[in-house]
């Protein structure tokens, strides 16, 4: 053989190995994509290389070829669950923001996860919300009484949401922004709902 022809073999072979290597990163990412689907929450402490190896049908070693930690590889399925839904968070603006966020909802509805936040399980507290829901139906149906039963349910739940612990914890523990001015920006945000309400722009429902 020679010499020409061994370069030309050596090419094949290393073509033939990258191809054979992007095709196992591919069946391991799957696989963890696979797994996150069944999960029961947006903990993934269970996403593991051996649950990972084993349901890509490899070995843990293999994964850790391709993956170096736990981290990379819990990255890489989520680019996958990204693509997925048809989200690139570097391409948003605000003329997409809306588009966007409906893809992101939409994609949940394909996890067998069914809540991020759990309810409060204290009678006591469980009373407060009941009462809080009541009041913010109470509140639209006053300014919005023509609006069907679904249009007043729709909006009240909307200020629910801003009205919502969880909404400033996030303002402020992931935002960092004081907590004066987070409650500050909800309120500014809430009155624009209520506006909205007021000029009868119905919500979709």
């Amino acid at each position: 053989m020679n010499d020409q022809s061994t370069v030309r073999r050596r090419t094949y072979d290393n073509r033939a190995r990258e191809e054979k290597a992007a095709q196992t990163r591919e069946r391991i990412v799957a696989a963890g994509s696979e797994l996150v689907h069944g999960f029961d929450s947006w903990n993934w402490r269970d996403l593991t290389f051996k649950a990972v190896a084993e349901r890509a049908g490899v070995g843990e070693r293999t994964v850790y070829r391709h993956f170096p930690t736990e981290r990379h590889l819990h990255g890489a399925v989520m680019q996958r669950l990204e693509f997925e839904a048809g989200v690139s968070y570097e391409d948003v603006d605000l003329t997409n923001i809306g588009e966007v966020t409906a893809r992101v909802f939409a994609s949940l509805q394909r996890f067998s996860v069914r809540r991020s936040v759990e309810p409060p399980q204290d009678p006591t507290f469980v009373g407060v919300d009941a009462r809080r829901r009541d009041a913010l139906i109470r509140a639209v149906s006053v300014s919005a009484p023509g609006w069907t039963a679904a249009q007043r349910h729709a909006a009240a739940a909307l200020l629910d949401v801003l009205w919502n612990v969880p909404s400033y914890e996030r303002l402020v523990g992931v935002w960092g922004i004081d907590g004066a001015d987070a409650t500050r920006a909800v309120v500014w945000l809430m009155a624009k709902v209520v506006s909205a309400i007021e000029h009868g722009e119905t919500p979709p429902a």
